[in-house]
């Protein structure tokens, strides 16, 4: 026999009793994905990801790598990453304690319900380029109390990978480059912005660029030396102060020593032999795919083929009625009272879907909001998912909103703001900048806080955690997670090919359905608009940053593939 073809014969034969020989579940689940046995984190951005791995091999838990990571993010992702911002927590301790942290931001108390309201009319760039448009960040309180509470390490060390890269530097990968070059215009109206984030001499960063960051470095040390007091009051806290001052912002010192980030039950919905924990309201997510999850108990997924016309048709439509419902209904639940047991009701979510048809679209126009009581968000974003070798695990979602919030940065302190406050209802009916229509349980007054995409979830079976999921992009980020589990759950991907499969998206309103370009056949596309679907292709549909444990617990990481994500683990 001809050598060559012998060769590749027999290595065709050693794969196959290989693949053979694996459990089921290792093929079906696991894949490719990088294996470990201990810890593992997987985040957007690869010195993150090593940091959280290295404090967990110091003796740390999850939750002190949630902090360092959280804390080197605001140092090494600075468009999405920050202190400057806000976020949410889930965790599932060993012990099967399943808990919860809300640390978005909150309004300021001199916001008001028409502040972005100019002779009548919406004034779209105060909610998203202005002073105005940042809210009270809560990054670094929720991170001290979720240390506090259930961290073995000091915050001192915790934090110390994070000061040492914002004072020593890190090199830019061409994204981060790239992300800094295509804001230039944006930072150049602020001088403490343009300090920090463009090139003295004027020209572009380049990949490779040595990134320093000196002033942050020192924010960081007087946090690391000072807990909470050493960012909401002091010098950091006169910094802030001073700069709202400067561009006309109304955060004050009473609003920054009053912040308070909040331990929240986690909203709970089964689905294939999974439990799903995820981040309440005011998370939209956990009642959105709480939801979508219940609408479609009655569909063999499996059978209708992973996107199939069929498929996609039947999940856009229950994305439809979900998002519907979010607009409407869905609010900081400390200002307004949500319906969460009956919207999660399965009568009433049957009851969406009595208007579904296989052969037509539905009109977002004909489908609004449902009635339950009668029945009984920028596109960046960052997220993690770190287990640790006892089995402790931790999600978090945390944002600036806007790629690099609202390009105002605290001069002295050197970070950036956000402008969450766009999250809110400016003005019923006009969509944010994610093209979000939102109703009058999102609207501004002081101390609230403004409706969140952001759906960090960890899945139980039998008790057991078998994955931590979450996603970075807007309103997107709730179908991404959604498809991620599905992926997985239904179709029986490993996470990383589940990352990786294309995805779509609906939110009701613009009544257009989106989808990754290539991600759909010919075929596909034309079946859909024979069904009345408006398509409009996107480059992506959010980021995901995924682990699945096997039944054996082997930890499988998976960074999504459209960014710079790494898994780090050992």
């Amino acid at each position: 026999m001809n050598k060559p073809i012998f060769s590749r014969l027999l290595s065709c034969i050693l794969f196959f009793a290989l693949f053979v020989s694996l459990p089921s579940e290792s093929i079906a689940q696991t894949g490719w994905a990088k294996s470990y046995e201990n810890g593992i984190v997987v985040s957007a951005e690869k010195h993150a990801s090593e940091v959280g791995k290295k404090i967990m091999q110091q003796g740390g838990n999850a939750v002190d790598a949630a902090v360092a990571v959280q804390f080197t993010l605001a140092v090494t992702e600075p468009r999405a990453g920050n202190i400057g911002g806000g976020g949410f927590m889930v965790l599932h301790m060993a012990d099967g304690t399943t808990t919860s942290l809300d640390f978005r931001e909150r309004a300021p108390q001199k916001a008001t319900k028409d502040m972005f309201i100019r002779d009548g009319e919406y004034q779209p760039d105060l909610s998203r380029r202005s002073a105005l448009a940042s809210g009270v960040p809560g990054v670094v309180d929720g991170m001290i109390k979720a240390l506090e509470r259930y961290g073995n390490l000091p915050l001192e060390t915790v934090i110390a990978p994070a000061i040492k890269l914002a004072r020593e530097g890190y090199r830019l990968t061409w994204l981060q480059a790239q992300d800094f070059n295509d804001k230039a215009d944006e930072f150049k109206k602020y001088q403490s912005s343009t300090k920090y984030f463009t090139k003295k001499d004027g020209k572009p960063f380049e990949e490779g660029d040595l990134f320093v960051q000196k002033d942050l470095a020192k924010t960081l040390e007087r946090i690391a030396r000072l807990g909470r007091a050493g960012f909401y009051s002091g010098t950091t806290a006169d910094q802030i102060v001073e700069e709202m001052k400067r561009q006309g912002g109304i955060i004050s010192y009473s609003d920054l020593k009053n912040y308070e980030s909040k331990w929240r039950d986690p909203v709970k919905a089964s689905f294939n032999g999974y439990d799903l924990h995820i981040m309440p309201p005011p998370s939209s997510g956990s009642i959105a795919i709480a939801q979508m999850l219940t609408m479609l108990e009655d569909y063999n997924l499996k059978e209708l083929g992973f996107n199939s016309a069929k498929y996609v048709h039947l999940i856009t439509e229950v994305m439809r009625r979900a998002f519907a419902d979010r607009a409407h209904f869905l609010g900081d639940p400390d200002f307004v009272n949500i319906p969460q047991s009956e919207l999660l009701a399965e009568d009433y979510n049957q009851q969406r879907m009595e208007s579904y048809s296989w052969d037509k679209a539905t009109s977002s126009d004909d489908i609004s909001h449902g009635n339950p009581i009668q029945v009984i968000e920028s596109t960046e974003t960052t997220h993690y998912s770190i287990v640790d070798s006892d089995g402790n695990a931790v999600g978090v979602t945390t944002t600036l909103n806007g790629s690099f919030g609202n390009k105002l940065a605290v001069d002295g302190a050197g970070f950036l703001l956000n402008n969450e406050m766009d999250d809110f209802t400016a003005q019923p009916g006009e969509p944010n900048m994610f093209g979000l229509i939102q109703g009058k349980a999102n609207s501004v007054a002081p101390k609230k806080r403004m409706l969140s995409s952001m759906s960090p979830t960890i899945v139980t079976k039998d008790g057991n955690v078998r994955m931590v999921l979450g996603a970075a992009g807007g309103p997107m980020i709730i179908t991404a997670t959604f498809h991620n589990f599905l992926n997985m759950a239904v179709f029986g991907m490993d996470p990383q090919k589940a990352n990786s499969a294309p995805r779509f998206h609906h939110q009701w309103m613009p009544d257009k359905l989106y989808y990754e370009e290539f991600g759909l056949s010919p075929d596909t596309r034309q079946m859909l608009k024979e069904m009345g679907h408006t398509l409009e292709s996107r480059s992506s549909i959010g980021r995901t940053h995924t682990i699945y444990i096997s039944k054996d617990g082997l930890k499988y990481g998976s960074p999504d593939p459209r960014g710079d994500g790494s898994a780090q683990g050992y």
